[in-house]
C-alpha cells in the first residue's frame, strides 16, 4: 500500500500499521492494516481417500472448530517449507507430496496475510509437535463426510471451506 505508514502495535505474530494515503480526490485518509507474514493450510489426504482434519480450539471464538491443519510462516521462510512443518506440528504426519492448490487473501479490507493451500499426500504416521497451549486432536473422516460438515454448519472456518470445496472442484 503506498502512502506513509507507522506501526501502531507490534505483536510476536502480526502488528498494526496506520497508514495515511492520498485518495484520487485529494483528501487523505488513515487505514489500520493488519501486518502478518503470511499462513499456510493444508489439505492432508491418506492413501485410502480419507482426510485429516483437526479439532481446534480457538480463543478468539472460545469454540474448537473442525479445521484443515494450518500456520503462520516465520519470517522469510517458504510457503512450502511452512506446509511441512506446520503438518507433522499439528497432525503428526509427513507428506511424500506437497502440492499447491490455491492461494487467497483471507480478509483484505483489514489484513495483508495471504494464505496458501497445500494438497499433503504420500503421508507417514508420527507424533505431533504441537506447542504446549494448543488443544488440538486429528478428526479422520471420508471426504463426502467432511463436504456434509459444510453443509450442515459443523465445518465453519473460511479456509477449511475454502480448501474442501477447491479440492473436490479441481
Amino acid at each position: 500500500m503506498s502512502g506513509d505508514s507507522r506501526i501502531a502495535y507490534q505483536g510476536s505474530r502480526f502488528s498494526v500499521s496506520v497508514v495515511e494515503r492520498k485518495n484520487p480526490d485529494g483528501v487523505t485518509r488513515q487505514c489500520e492494516v493488519i501486518r502478518h507474514p503470511g499462513s499456510v493450510a493444508l489439505l492432508p489426504l491418506l492413501d485410502d481417500g480419507r482426510i485429516c482434519l483437526i479439532r481446534n480450539h480457538r480463543v478468539t471464538v472460545d469454540e474448537t472448530l473442525i479445521e484443515v491443519p494450518a500456520g503462520t510462516r516465520e519470517p522469510d521462510e517458504a510457503p512450502m517449507a511452512t506446509a511441512h512443518r506446520e503438518l507433522i506440528e499439528e497432525t503428526g504426519y509427513t507428506a511424500g507430496k506437497l502440492t499447491q492448490l490455491a492461494s487467497f487473501f483471507p480478509a483484505p479490507g483489514l489484513l495483508d496475510e495471504e494464505m496458501f493451500i497445500f494438497v499433503a499426500e504420500d503421508l507417514v504416521a508420527g507424533d505431533a509437535q504441537r506447542e504446549p497451549y494448543e488443544e488440538i486432536e486429528n478428526l479422520i473422516v471420508p471426504m463426502e463426510e467432511a463436504l456434509q460438515m459444510i453443509k450442515d454448519g459443523r465445518i465453519k472456518d473460511a479456509k477449511t471451506i475454502i480448501s474442501l470445496l477447491l479440492y473436490t472442484k479441481k
